[in-house]
């Protein structure tokens, strides 16, 4: 198992792992820090964490959700030491879907702390100095390559958006000014853990959905009737047609994402594209995720920094404890406040 995160993250809460099958799939494992075990549902830890919802990221420091004890020491995945994880072991078979999976607790010891750029180096650039730094975890970082592949294929032909806005870093001098604002530019490393968190959170949605079990969902709607005529209108004016309301799928935008990268005015089109959508939020019901066009998804990956994933933990925890709906901490009308809860801690963060 290995992180892999940005140059200057300070807590490791997702680590990866990979091997292929037979009949060119794959067993996927993503272990994720086991922060239920640590905060306990009532404890002023919790109260606190509740409170917060979120942590919240500014381009100089952190205003953790969790005592850093926590979220930069005992709970994070940290390289050669060990570490309690909540791990979703997945089958994906060669066309991206999967067949299988299962949840179990554990104790975990990542093998290496590694960052984007040096993953991409050895793996997408065939650096060889960077592939000899990193030949011991080498052989399976190709493994996760070769799936990320199937994964973005099967994103494509389910028409999931891809939005290309271009992201910036702030870097600060000694007296905490802003020295220098630079573009962040996001390569296929990023986007290769991005596609396993994916493939987890999937997989959670689906097992607490099926046992019922009070929890809280990622669910991002369609467009709202309102925004998605007044994107018809706009689109009308560039020349791009647009279905009615009641026949648009998330690849009819993308197609529009697609067409206006060969146009001057891209960045408009994608940022009015953009505009239209809804805002995602936490639901005790799952009504799937229009953006990523997925019937089920749910926020595995974040206990660290999310409320809501930790939520989804403890609801893991009891179904595997053979806990029932009717006896879990949470019931489902407060799974509900706890949803606008999050959201609105969410929004606050941003």
């Amino acid at each position: 198992l290995v992180t892999i995160d940005g140059e200057d993250a300070r807590d490791f809460d997702d680590a990866v792992w990979c091997e292929p099958t037979r009949g060119g799939g794959f067993k996927l494992l993503v272990a994720i820090a086991d922060v239920a075990t640590y905060v306990q549902p009532g404890s002023a830890l919790d109260a606190q964490a509740q409170e917060r919802g979120t942590s919240v990221y500014f381009p100089n420091r952190v205003v953790p959700m969790l005592p850093e004890s926590l979220s930069n020491g005992i709970c994070s995945l940290k390289p050669e030491v060990e570490r309690l994880a909540l791990c979703c072991e997945m089958r994906i078979d060669a066309h991206g879907e999967t067949t299988k999976s299962r949840f179990f607790p554990a104790v975990m010891r990542s093998a290496a702390r590694l960052t984007y750029n040096q993953v991409w180096e050895a793996i997408g650039e065939n650096q060889p100095q960077m592939r000899e730094r990193l030949s011991k975890v080498l052989p399976q970082l190709e493994n996760l390559y070769k799936l990320y592949k199937i994964l973005a294929k099967r994103r494509g032909e389910r028409g999931a958006l891809d939005f290309e806005g271009q992201e910036v870093k702030f870097s600060f001098d000694e007296n905490g000014a802003i020295d220098a604002v630079r573009p962040y530019e996001r390569n296929d490393a990023h986007k290769l853990i991005e596609e396993c968190m994916i493939a987890a959170n999937v997989a959670t949605a689906k097992f607490l959905k099926k046992s019922k079990i009070p929890t809280l969902y990622r669910v991002h709607p369609r467009p709202p009737l309102h925004k998605y005529e007044e994107l018809v209108d706009f689109m009308a004016t560039v020349g791009i047609p647009l279905p009615a309301n009641e026949d648009l799928v998330p690849a009819d935008l993308m197609r529009v994402l697609e067409q206006a990268r060969l146009r001057t005015d891209a960045a408009l089109i994608e940022a009015v594209v953009l505009r239209s959508q809804s805002l995602a939020v936490y639901s005790a019901d799952c009504d799937g995720h229009f953006g990523l066009a997925l019937n089920t998804y749910g926020h595995f990956t974040s206990p660290i920094r999310r409320y809501p994933d930790l939520l989804v933990h403890r609801a893991i925890y009891h179904a595997l404890a053979g806990g029932k709906p009717t006896n879990h901490t949470y019931s489902a009308a407060q799974m509900v406040e706890l949803g606008r809860h999050c959201s609105m801690t969410e929004r606050r963060a941003d």
